[in-house]
């Protein structure tokens, strides 16, 4: 019997891989408690204001979306100070990057970016049979010299995140306006600021969207700040003529009724933004001061989040379950390019501190196990 034949493209593609859902770890284990600090959710939830918007709407959600998403891209203009022309709103920022590889790329071009970034961006130029090239970190950044030596006759697309995820590090401004200068102006820069909203108060961090440069495309999200993660609503903003492109290849019903409807009453909860952002800084500081404590690497971090590192994979590997075994839910970033990494984001006071109970519970065992090998080999 004949079989569908699968391009090779896709029969060799590794999907996205998401951290682990908290449904399916209390099947799995029989705990009291489970905290998942592992997918940099807002812990406190979703903004109130968005959750009674979408309780007011839903007897409407029998009705198609507007395709242009009138209302929440008229919010986010106003929210920006753009012209609701440049901004294109999509399923969360997976979703748009998959649109602007597919407008922006065709066979035998390339896009650039860093070994050890976002997931994502592997996964959409892979699916659409690109070649994508990457260049290491340096010092766990993005190397912008690097990247802008690189570039070459088949490199359509550079994609930055700026935080990085899941490094958590970021490039200041001055460094973002040196690369942007070397990069010619018919490659496309694809800029990544999921983060923007923990990083901005950095005095050097560049916010993408104070520059005017015909070949740059800035994505945000609602999922990290706004606690939206689970409606998928993201927005790109660029020039016109690239925004129209954007919405040529773009499924029409995008995001859902509820998404947009959350997401413009999100934008208007001011207060509910500054108290996600004063707990992350907290509890950050919180994490880094603990990790100090146990002699736990870690990079430093302007998002949600903090990298820890280990020594090598099978440390990290063995961390990551121990930290499972007591019911904290962290990520091993080997898929992110980063083997020897687990990435914890920040949670409320209550398991930010759970959760660093667990770790000094796991870490002490590692080190006593490291003792004891130790012991034996002399």
């Amino acid at each position: 019997m004949s079989m569908i034949k699968i391009p090779k493209h896709i029969e060799t593609l590794r999907p996205y891989i998401a951290g682990k859902m908290i449904e399916e770890f209390a099947r799995e284990r029989n705990l009291s408690r489970i905290v998942k600090l592992a997918s940099n959710e807002n812990p406190l939830g979703p903004s109130p204001k968005a959750i009674e918007a979408v309780r007011q709407s839903l007897d409407k959600s029998f009705r198609y979306v507007d395709p242009g998403a009138y209302d929440l891209v008229r919010a986010i203009g106003e929210r920006i100070g753009r012209p609701t022309e440049q901004i294109v709103c999509g399923a969360g920022t997976d979703a748009l990057l998959s649109y602007i590889v597919k407008a922006f790329t065709g066979d035998g071009d390339e896009v650039i970016t860093a070994d050890g970034t976002f997931i994502g961006i592997y996964v959409s130029v892979r699916k659409h049979n690109r070649t994508l090239v990457t260049v290491p970190l340096k010092d766990y950044s993005f190397d912008l010299d690097a990247i802008a030596a690189r570039i070459g006759d088949r490199t359509r697309i550079v994609y930055l995140a700026n935080p990085n995820n899941p490094t958590g590090t970021m490039f200041t401004s001055r460094q973002f306006e040196s690369f942007m200068a070397k990069v010619p102006s018919n490659v496309l820069v694809v800029l990544d600021e999921a983060y923007f909203s923990y990083a901005e108060s950095h005095p050097q961090y560049p916010d993408g969207l104070k520059y005017d440069f015909d070949n740059l495309i800035v994505t945000r999200t609602f999922s990290k700040d706004y606690g939206l993660a689970g409606f998928r609503v993201g927005y790109a903003c660029g020039p016109e003529y690239l925004i129209r492109e954007i919405y040529k290849v773009r499924l029409a019903f995008e995001p859902s009724y509820p998404a947009q409807v959350a997401a413009t009453a999100a934008l208007g909860d001011e207060a509910f933004l500054r108290t996600t952002v004063d707990l992350n800084g907290r509890m950050l500081e919180k994490m880094r001061t603990r990790f100090e404590q146990l002699g736990i690497v870690q990079i430093p971090s302007v998002a949600n989040f903090i990298l820890m590192l280990f020594p090598s994979a099978s440390l990290a590997e063995q961390f990551n379950a121990g930290c499972l075994d007591r019911g904290l839910i962290v990520r091993h970033v080997a898929g992110f390019g980063i083997p020897n990494g687990i990435r914890m984001n920040s949670g409320t006071e209550d398991e930010t501190e759970f959760a660093l109970e667990v770790i000094e519970k796991v870490h002490a065992g590692m080190m006593a196990s490291a003792s004891v090998a130790r012991s034996a080999q002399s």
